[in-house]
Parts: structure tokens; C-alpha cells; sequence
């Protein structure tokens, strides 16, 4: 029997956000990576162009969209050899159904993880354990999530930490997937792609990306797959027959998007420079900032309670997120998301700093 689910961690924040609401200037919000930042307008026309879709879209993807999901994996991730892809309805999803669709026993999770993980494993019916990087010290399992650049940390692993990983798969025939969602923002950090790293043998091998934060299309659901082809073609079958279709228009928005590397640069400036903009702020009220050199979030501790400094930021009409919710190791640290205007984040910098 499957057990209970949790709470849905960031209902608990609902007393800190009306806390910050009160504050003279009103709240800041940066407890969830929700881009705020426009589609660009050429996806957009895009997909007001396909609006009349009256049939059912492809599961695997419109050869359009297949054909651009394999060049960006080729010339972005570095993927060789044999692989498919498959369009997704947003990666969060695909995070919570994985372990059902491989019928897994036994998930591996990152130590410090994005809380859904955890929630696929139990919607299995399966074990979840946390596991730091060194994958030599992992015990056998069915499925073993990697996450780089990590949500919430920042953390980029090394080509060395993902070999291993690599090599823990092919010697347990266990499968190991890839969170790669947020490949696209390095800031003094390298990322890699697993898939650059298999020298062309994807078996067991899966990379998870989203065009959510790359191309500020969370509201649209778009997400894909790229990996061992047998292992998709299974998970194909399993979302055909479940009715998990990606909507014509968002194939067709998602296939231009793929096509462009401008916005994308242009996005990942705008994160950064926000996060050189609050760093300084965070540091001068007492907090430290540990890895976060990738990715859209700033992962910081006071040394304290993470509830405590949720309160702090609380008191000045910033909301953040505590890194209780990703695992018991962030107890003392919080995660801010750089997904507020530039105005908001030089706001929410001037109140941290008093």
C-alpha cells in the first residue's frame, strides 16, 4: 500500500507570507522559482498561431519538435550515440510518475532535494533514500536521481562525481535520470549533461530539461526527455495509453524555442545579475552564501533555525523558502529565487539591508 503523502510543504509558508503582506511596501515573494519575466513575443506568436488545433497531438512529439529535441540535445548536452526523446507536460510530472511507470522498489534521492523525489517514490509504493554525491558509497536501487545544477543549492557536480554516477547504473543495471533543468544558468560554474559523459552508450541513461526558467514558459507545461531509447519507447507507451500529451500549440511554441540560444542568454544575464545584486545584501545581514554559482537560487545560512531566518525575512516583507523542505540537512539554511522583477530584488536588497 502506498504510503500517506505529506503536507504540501510550502502551505506552511501561508502565516510567513501573510506576515510579509503586511509590510508597508507589501510582500516580495521569492519562496518559489515562478519565472515573472515575459515569453519572449516570438514564442508567443508561435503559439497564437497554432491555436486552432482541433485534433489530438502525437505523444512522442511532432517530427518537428522531435528533430530539434535532437539537435539541441546533440550541440547543447554533447549526447552521442543511440537515444530518443519524448515531450513531457512540464518536468515535475515526470518527477513524480518515473518510479510508477519503471514499477521501482528502491529510489535514490539527492541528500538535500526538490521535495517531489521524494513524493514519486511513495506514489511507487517505494523506498526513497537520501544519498549525498559520492555515488561509490551508494547502496544498490532501482532508480537514482541526480540533480545538476541542484535545486536548491546551486551545486554543479563534477565530470568525476557523474562518471561514477555512471558507473554505479552499469554495474547495479539500475537506471540513473539526470534533473537538468537548470543546465542553462551557469554563473562561475561549468555544467555537464550525463549524457556528455557516457561515450555513446546511453543504456539505463536519462536526462529530464525544461524550457520553464530557459525560455519563462512554466505556464505553458513544457518539458522533455532525452535517453536510452528502450527505456523511453516504454514510458512512451505507458503516457499513450494514459492520455499524456504534450498540447499541439505548446509542441509547436517549444520546437521554436529550442531554435534560439538569444532569449536564453538574455534570461540567464537577468538571473545572475539579480543574484549579484541580493548576495551582498544577504552577507551584510549575517548570512553565508554556499554554492549557488548555477542555477536561479541563492542557498544561504545565519547559522540558525531556518524558520528563524524565514521570520527575519518575513519582518522585512520578503518571503523565502526553508531549506527544511528539501531534506533534514537544510534545517539551517533558506533558498531565495531570483524569479522577481529587478526592481523587486533592489527592493528586497535595500530591506535586507536595513
Amino acid at each position: 500500500m502506498r504510503a500517506q503523502l505529506p503536507d504540501f510543504p510550502w502551505d506552511a509558508l501561508a502565516p510567513y507570507g501573510d506576515k510579509a503582506r503586511s509590510h508597508p511596501k507589501g510582500i516580495i515573494d521569492l519562496s518559489q522559482g515562478t519565472p515573472v519575466d515575459p515569453t519572449p513575443e516570438f514564442i508567443q506568436q508561435v503559439f497564437r498561431d497554432a491555436s486552432n488545433s482541433p485534433s489530438y497531438p502525437v505523444t512522442a512529439g511532432t517530427p518537428e519538435l522531435r528533430a530539434a529535441l535532437k539537435k539541441w540535445a546533440i550541440d547543447r548536452l554533447g549526447a552521442t550515440g543511440d537515444f530518443d526523446v519524448l515531450p513531457l507536460i512540464g518536468s515535475k510530472e515526470l518527477v513524480a510518475w518515473l518510479p510508477t511507470f519503471l514499477e521501482s522498489t528502491k529510489v535514490l534521492i539527492p541528500e538535500i532535494a526538490y521535495p517531489t523525489y521524494h513524493v514519486g517514490a511513495l506514489l511507487a509504493g517505494a523506498e526513497s533514500i537520501p544519498v549525498e554525491i559520492d555515488a561509490k558509497a551508494w547502496p544498490a536501487a532501482d532508480l537514482a536521481w541526480l540533480n545538476s545544477p541542484s535545486n536548491p543549492t546551486g551545486r554543479v557536480h563534477s565530470v568525476e562525481e557523474i562518471q561514477d554516477c555512471i558507473n554505479w547504473s552499469r554495474a547495479n543495471n539500475s537506471v540513473l535520470i539526470s534533473d537538468e533543468c537548470y543546465l542553462e544558468f551557469d554563473q562561475t560554474a561549468h555544467s555537464y549533461s550525463v549524457l556528455s559523459q557516457t561515450g555513446g552508450d546511453n543504456t539505463n541513461i536519462l536526462a529530464v530539461h525544461s524550457l520553464s526558467k530557459r525560455s519563462s514558459m512554466a505556464g505553458y507545461r513544457a518539458a522533455f526527455m532525452v535517453g536510452d531509447s528502450a527505456l523511453i519507447a516504454k514510458i512512451r507507451e505507458i503516457r499513450k495509453h494514459g492520455g499524456m500529451m504534450v498540447p499541439l500549440p505548446v509542441q509547436k511554441a517549444m520546437t521554436v524555442a529550442l531554435s534560439d540560444d538569444k532569449h536564453v542568454a538574455e534570461q540567464r544575464a537577468r538571473y545572475n545579475s539579480r543574484k549579484d545584486v541580493l548576495r551582498p545584501a544577504l552577507e551584510a545581514a549575517g548570512f553565508t552564501i554556499e554554492f549557488s554559482n548555477s542555477g536561479l537560487y541563492l542557498w544561504c545560512t545565519r547559522n540558525e533555525d531556518a524558520w528563524t531566518s524565514v521570520a527575519w525575512l518575513a519582518d522585512r516583507g520578503v518571503l523565502a523558502t526553508p531549506g527544511s523542505f528539501y531534506g533534514e540537512l537544510g534545517a539551517r539554511h533558506i533558498r531565495i529565487a531570483m524569479t522577481a522583477t529587478d526592481a523587486q530584488i533592489a527592493d528586497a536588497a535595500a530591506r535586507i539591508k536595513g
